[in-house]
């Protein structure tokens, strides 16, 4: 495969992946703020964390207000990591190999571009944007669908498998993260009905909150971390992308289970066994921001790891707005 169609099939499926998780980090928000109180009138800023754009967006928009954080992660032009650059640039790169994807798959990538860009000039969508959240989140399982029910699942298909799980384990990570460090800055919070409804908003973000009851019942913190974390068979937990990543990183190569032909695969193999042998309580021992942190910086590790491997630099591609989303380089 050419390294020009490995590295499309790639970023196809990491962009499509970026807009659905930015659609429900807001769309989790938005319900969860309903109202405007005291208590959750503030929580608009860590949207913007968990794309790593604070310094960009406070020189465009300054205050964090609910209007501005949608727009900027909405449908923003200029921000790389919004829901409309994210279309635009899934689309673009489908488009260069579309003799490598099958037509219902453009055909669902040209419904999702041209459905977000003309929402983006609805006045009303910033005030009500429940429904174009949940609209991205369908186009997304619809493209993704396809693609499992009508490509061969060959080298091409393991590319954008490898692309959209390593986006997934990132932005699980990201707001995993931000839940620990921003939703809750204060330590009288814990335990408090407050703390329920945003670990339930946090699992809601990676629609895991129905599996999360069925396997553990009540809402704890340790055993949410736990479960998006480490869970071996839930499809949005880290462990698991980690996992599934892995393999299709060894189906493009050809190597055994407990070999590498690169440092890709060796660094990608180092972090699944990591992540096989961690408990929660390693986790929480070592300190939740200081095991996330390291596993992004990992996780960047292996993103240039794969570049170098098996991509060539395209000028075609830009640059991210911020050191943790850049989409060659780090991401």
């Amino acid at each position: 495969m050419l390294s020009r169609v490995a590295d499309s099939v790639y970023w196809l499926s990491r962009y499509v992946e970026r807009a659905e998780n930015v659609a429900r980090f807001i769309d989790v928000n938005y319900n969860l703020t309903l109202g405007e109180t005291d208590a959750l009138g503030n929580q608009w800023a860590p949207l913007v964390s968990t794309t790593g754009d604070q310094e960009a967006f406070e020189k465009r928009y300054g205050s964090p207000t609910r209007e501005n954080v949608l727009q900027f992660l909405s449908f923003d032009e200029e921000n790389p990591n919004s829901i409309v650059s994210c279309a635009a640039m899934a689309r673009e790169n489908a488009r260069t190999i579309r003799e490598i994807i099958p037509s219902v798959v453009w055909e669902e990538l040209n419904k999702f571009f041209f459905m977000v860009r003309s929402t983006s000039r609805a006045d009303t969508t910033l005030d009500q944007p429940q429904d174009f959240c949940e609209r991205v989140r369908l186009a997304s399982h619809l493209i993704v669908g396809a693609t499992d029910a009508t490509m061969s699942h060959g080298e091409a298909w393991h590319f954008s498998r490898l692309g959209r799980l390593l986006e997934r384990a990132d932005k699980t990570s990201r707001i995993v993260d931000v839940q620990y460090f921003i939703l809750l800055p204060d330590a009288s919070d814990v335990g408090s009905a407050l703390d329920v409804v945003r670990w339930s908003a946090l699992l809601k973000s990676a629609s895991a909150l129905e599996m999360y009851r069925r396997q553990h019942g009540k809402i704890v913190p340790k055993l949410v971390a736990d479960f998006l974390i480490l869970d071996r068979q839930f499809p949005r937990s880290m462990h698991f992308c980690v996992m599934r990543a892995h393999d299709s990183l060894r189906n493009i190569t050809g190597s055994a289970a407990g070999t590498f032909q690169n440092i890709a695969e060796q660094r990608m193999g180092r972090l699944n066994a990591n992540m096989d042998y961690t408990s929660i309580r390693d986790i929480v021992e070592k300190g939740m921001h200081q095991y996330i942190d390291d596993f992004q910086t990992q996780l960047n590790v292996i993103g240039d790891a794969i570049r170098e491997e098996f991509f060539t630099i395209r000028r075609s591609q830009p640059a991210e707005s911020s050191t943790a989303m850049r989409q060659v380089q780090t991401s």
